[in-house]
């Protein structure tokens, strides 16, 4: 058996922001452009649902020793889903959420081996948890609410910074100066950038920093 992730409670934490967030959310704030191109906050308020309950499922066939896809249908069938649920009233949108991600965190409290496989990134129960963490606090912020990206805590910024190693362009040695903490990825031409851990942290996961950025930052490959 290997040690329950470390990062549970702040999952958790997560999660209950989320549910403080949108108390007074209401039908037409729901209707509202979020912070992703495209996407009402109902778009993001029913990613963030259904993603909880298929990485429930994830869970819960991976302690039944079977391994499931994370969606019937695939990725286009994921985005129909958004599309028919994103409509519906604020108190419906609400209510999916918090259930959602409330059953995922009590299926992670079932768990009796964290490295059990899941299908999901070809990873284990262990990782389901880190993306969940990911999930989130990430489109937490997506919503245009509150906290906004600059509010991410410092292990949070560290652990999302390593996930995104990939987006480093090749021939190019990232550094990413936030006061003394440091972080760097890649080899060639040295770019520097500035600011604080949080807004780094958000550019680098393509969103808009609440701060400014000093240097100039460089196209970044795809979300691994």
């Amino acid at each position: 058996m290997t040690p329950e992730p470390a990062v549970i409670p702040e999952v958790r934490d997560a999660g209950e922001r989320l549910d403080a967030v949108l108390v007074e959310v209401d039908d037409s704030a729901v209707r509202a452009s979020s912070g992703l191109p495209g996407w009402s906050r109902g778009h993001v308020l029913t990613h963030i649902a259904n993603f909880s309950e298929a990485m429930t499922r994830q869970v819960e066939e991976a302690l039944a020793g079977r391994l499931i896809e994370m969606y019937d249908g695939g990725r286009p069938a994921r985005e129909a889903a958004i599309e028919a649920g994103a409509g519906r009233s604020a108190e419906e949108l609400k209510q999916h959420v918090s259930r959602a991600t409330k059953r995922l965190i009590a299926a992670w409290d079932r768990v009796d081996d964290w490295s059990r496989p899941v299908l999901h990134r070809d990873g284990t129960l262990a990782d389901t948890v880190y993306t969940g963490w990911r999930e989130i606090e990430i489109h937490t912020v997506d919503l245009a609410l509150e906290p906004t990206s600059d509010q991410w805590r410092t292990e949070f910024c560290l652990h999302l910074l390593d996930f995104l190693r990939p987006r480093t362009p090749e021939g190019t040695h990232l550094i990413l100066q936030a006061g003394e903490t440091r972080w760097e990825h890649g080899e060639g031409k040295p770019v520097l950038l500035t600011g604080t851990l949080p807004d780094l942290t958000a550019w680098f996961a393509g969103r808009t920093p609440v701060g400014k950025l000093t240097g100039t930052p460089p196209d970044l490959l795809p979300w691994p």
